[in-house]
């Protein structure tokens, strides 16, 4: 037994004949937040989206909490019930106010009473700031603001473990700030996090580890201050400058 909530071994995807991941061995301690960076194409959403089966490995194993879910006999849904994903889009529901996008699922996936899920969705709602916004509907809300009723849903499921897809990328620049500002608060709180992105400075901040993934496989990792400021290897060192750059 081991203290990984999340591990996978030699993991492998692909999109066709095209090899997307190509031998990924990676794991996530319980309590730590890792940070994948990589070039645009490198892998690292289908990376994200494989880890609870929404892209089928073409082989491989993955763990979760020493559970194989790769494993035909596991029944998939209920391990993705203990593991939140936010996703680049918000994938909110149009029709329904910010309250509701969260009460939803946790009545439907967890037969939760709907006064006991209103509840919850306020104590998440309050979390990310957004509590006063409980029942504007999408399209009364910024990006950033759509972006944290997404992060609040997550959270409402008491997940263990928390995947983020480049939770800033659809955002304009403006909004990136209140979605990382909320990210960090999270992360003090000490939940297992995976979290894809381009945002150095937040992942400075927030990372324990960061993993630089380019053409499917891992190329380095190591520690924030190491990796970012004291890369070792040449296409690190490469994609790094021209981030900076930005």
């Amino acid at each position: 037994m081991t203290d990984n909530i999340l591990k996978t071994v030699d993991l492998w995807v692909s999109y066709g004949k095209i090899d997307i991941i190509k031998g990924i061995n990676m794991h996530v301690n319980k309590g730590e937040r890792l940070i994948i960076l990589g070039p645009s194409g490198s892998g690292k959403s289908t990376l994200l989206k494989s880890l609870i089966l929404l892209i089928k490995p073409k082989r491989g194993k993955i763990y979760f909490n020493n559970i194989e879910i790769t494993d035909k006999s596991i029944d998939i849904n209920k391990i993705r019930q203990r593991i939140g994903f936010v996703f680049q889009n918000y994938n909110l529901f149009p029709h329904l106010t910010a309250l509701r996008n969260i009460t939803l699922p946790l009545e439907i996936v967890k037969k939760i009473p709907k006064e006991q899920a209103e509840r919850k969705a306020l104590e998440v709602l309050d979390l990310v700031g957004l509590r006063m916004k409980a029942y504007s509907y999408p399209a009364e809300l910024s990006g950033g603001q759509q972006q944290r009723v997404a992060i609040a849903r997550a959270l409402a499921m008491d997940p263990e473990l928390l995947l983020l897809d480049e939770p800033t990328s659809a955002l304009d620049p403006e909004f990136v700030n209140e979605v990382l500002e909320v990210l960090e608060r999270i992360a003090k709180e000490g939940i297992s996090m995976i979290v894809v992105t381009h945002e150095l400075d937040f992942a400075m901040d927030i990372a324990d580890r960061i993993l630089f993934i380019d053409n499917g496989i891992i190329i380095e990792e190591g520690k924030p201050e190491e990796l970012i400021n004291n890369p070792k290897n040449e296409r690190t060192k490469s994609f790094l400058k021209r981030i900076h750059k930005k």
